[in-house]
């Protein structure tokens, strides 16, 4: 990133100057840092495919969710500095071993320099869709400024209110946020479409994660979805909450979510007709220590703890 950079990325819009050494809300400052990179199979079907995502786990995030799975990095700050010409390397790299798309997780920080990034790629001839991996807290005006690198996206869509956004997130704005940038994604990345094999090529995704004590904020959000994007939007629903971070020491967070809690919501997305997508099982909640735990499958890179995890935030 050359000169300075008044930083207005995200709905928080700091404006700092974050290439002089000046930090975000986010706590990022002017030189790009990673986490993690590697062929993820743990995302949806079209997402993973048969040969794995491309995944880069960016350091930071603009939100402060109290059960962030992620903290160690997304609050934390844990990673390594790289340069953008590291960063294109990491995907030439991801796309050598075959990976489907490059999936960005958590990006919003760092759009600028993964833009130079993808550019010194796309210079050599190399180029797969971008996966944007996002909890939606995104400015649509930023959205359309980098819409080359949201070829898919697969959007959280959290909350549907903002006290209950404001407690889990430090974001009381988020609802209307998100809504925002989904109604963007409907008009400008359009529905989920894959190739003859079954792989996503672009297109929208939202994930609903349900939470403890709050099924009604997903059941909320996939009616505003039914009336909003149609009820052949693709959405995934999730039941791996899992207590982590702030949460727990916070009562009501600090809980796995009840199976009546998920029934409710997958019961109102069977009443609603949205059968496009996909349903987590009951049950498949995992534990911090094994979602930040070892055995990364032979073949992967990484920078920090040698194991790519399960879910995106």
């Amino acid at each position: 990133m050359k000169g300075p950079f008044i930083c207005r990325l995200c709905p928080r819009q700091c404006g700092v100057n974050r290439t002089a050494g000046e930090l975000g809300r986010c706590r990022a400052g002017g030189v790009l840092r990673i986490f993690r990179w590697g062929a993820h199979h743990g995302e949806e079907p079209p997402i993973s495919g048969t040969k794995g995502s491309g995944t880069v786990f960016f350091s930071h995030c603009p939100l402060g969710c109290i059960y962030c799975q992620n903290h160690p990095w997304t609050s934390g700050g844990a990673g390594e500095d790289i340069s953008t010409e590291r960063l294109a390397a990491i995907l030439r790299s991801l796309a050598g071993i075959g990976c489907h798309n490059w999936n960005l997780v958590t990006p919003e920080p760092w759009l600028p320099w993964i833009r130079e990034a993808a550019e010194l790629a796309w210079a050599d001839g190399i180029r797969l869709p971008f996966v944007y991996n996002t909890s939606a807290y995104v400015r649509p005006s930023t959205a359309q400024e980098y819409r080359t690198l949201q070829d898919i996206v697969c959007a959280d869509l959290r909350y549907a209110s903002g006290a209950c956004a404001k407690e889990a997130s430090f974001a009381a704005d988020y609802p209307d946020v998100a809504r925002d940038y989904i109604r963007w994604c409907r008009d400008q990345v359009g529905p989920l479409e894959c190739d003859e094999k079954g792989i996503a090529i672009r297109g929208l995704i939202v994930r609903l994660l349900v939470l403890p004590g709050h099924p009604e904020e997903a059941v909320q959000n996939l009616r505003w979805l039914a009336a909003t994007c149609g009820t052949g939007l693709s959405v995934s629903l999730m039941s791996q909450y899992t207590p982590a971070h702030m949460a727990l020491r916070k009562p009501g967070w600090d809980r796995e979510i009840t199976e009546e809690e998920f029934a409710q919501v997958t019961d109102e997305a069977d009443r609603l007709g949205m059968d496009t997508g996909w349903t987590q099982p009951y049950g498949t909640a995992t534990g911090d220590d094994e979602l930040l735990g070892k055995n990364m499958p032979a073949g992967e890179a990484a920078v920090g703890t040698p194991r790519l995890p399960d879910t995106d935030e």
